[in-house]
């Protein structure tokens, strides 16, 4: 199981120790180092910096929202960082929400998320292999556009630079279980908002017959700490956010998949406390068992026995959120 440091969306501006941190990661062997975006900061642009500053450690996204740009804009984000970087780009995508997509970035949400992701991601694809002009009849996503509100004088292109890699691996943000099985179809790996490796059957069907070399690259909390239930409060902060205030009260894909891991009466809750204004009674609602699943906080021993489980499982590598170099360290020593 390799491991990888996610450094997030930027709050309410930079975070001066996220480079730091990459410089570090790499140089304890990490394999790879992720950013996202979100209403603020955009995930390329950080990821560059970080490009400037590393040599070795794989770069990747996770996740770009697909509502941000069209899917041609994003290849070329990421055949362009692939070269300055020597090939080193992996990039992760996901559809968002409803109230992300209409209310941030003022477009429709597809009636047919699944026909709207496979559709970027072909052309995507079209991009970065370069085989002729990209051309598609896409419900979502037509190369040249045949609206009836063009000029009818679009021309396929292909893109003047040659990509790097033809193969550059392309992951996806995935919960539904539909979507999560069209992933594992289209996509080179998967990128699991919240995985419980106590739970392998939450994504048993969806990933029958995963082919070799498919990644499989949850993210998890990581804080190697004397008091659990202390090194647990940032992620309770995360999941209350999440559960609560990221979707609709009648729309949200984090709460529900909350409730498939076990938890629908705490989701719920949560919901009702954020969306009324009462944000630290939703935090608290989070269910420290549910939090404790889906991270890796504790005495280093604790963590030690912990690591295992994620071992047993699909994972093929672990994303960590950790805020310290200790635990960088600790993990990277744990996992050799």
């Amino acid at each position: 199981m390799r491991l990888g440091l996610a450094l997030g969306y930027w709050g309410r501006g930079p975070d001066p120790a996220h480079v730091d941190l990459a410089v570090e990661a790499e140089a304890l062997g990490y394999d790879s180092v992720w950013t996202a975006e979100a209403w603020g900061s955009d995930a390329f642009t950080p990821l560059t910096w970080i490009a400037a500053r590393t040599s070795r450690i794989r770069l990747g996204t996770a996740i770009a929202q697909m509502a941000a740009r069209t899917p041609t804009a994003t290849a070329m984000h990421a055949l362009t960082l692939d070269h300055l970087s020597g090939g080193r780009m992996m990039l992760g995508l996901g559809l968002s929400g409803p109230q992300v997509v209409e209310g941030w970035y003022g477009r429709p949400f597809p009636a047919s998320p699944l026909t709207a992701t496979r559709e970027y991601v072909d052309v995507v694809r079209q991009v970065l292999r370069r085989e002729g002009p990209v051309e598609l009849d896409g419900r979502f996503h037509s190369h040249p556009y045949r609206g009836s509100d063009g000029t009818g004088v679009g021309k396929p292109l292909k893109p003047i630079t040659h990509p790097l890699r033809a193969g550059l691996p392309l992951l996806l943000g995935a919960e539904g279980p539909k979507n999560i099985a069209q992933t594992t179809r289209i996509a080179d790996g998967w990128l699991p908002l919240y995985w419980s490796p106590s739970r392998p059957d939450v994504y048993q069907d969806s990933l029958a017959g995963l082919r070799d070399g498919f990644v499989v690259a949850p993210m998890a909390r990581a804080k190697v700490c004397a008091d659990v239930a202390e090194g647990l409060l940032p992620v309770k902060a995360m999941l209350g956010f999440y559960i609560g205030g990221m979707g609709h009260a009648a729309r949200n894909f984090h709460a529900d998949l909350m409730a498939r891991m076990g938890y629908a009466e705490e989701a719920r809750r949560i919901q009702e406390l954020f969306l009324a204004g009462r944000r630290q009674e939703a935090v608290l609602a989070v269910p420290d068992a549910f939090a404790d699943e889906i991270s890796l906080v504790g005495p280093r021993e604790r963590i030690a026995e912990r690591l295992e489980l994620w071992r047993k499982g699909p994972v093929t590598d672990l994303l960590v959120t950790a805020p310290d170099p200790h635990t960088l360290r600790v993990l990277a020593e744990l996992n050799s």
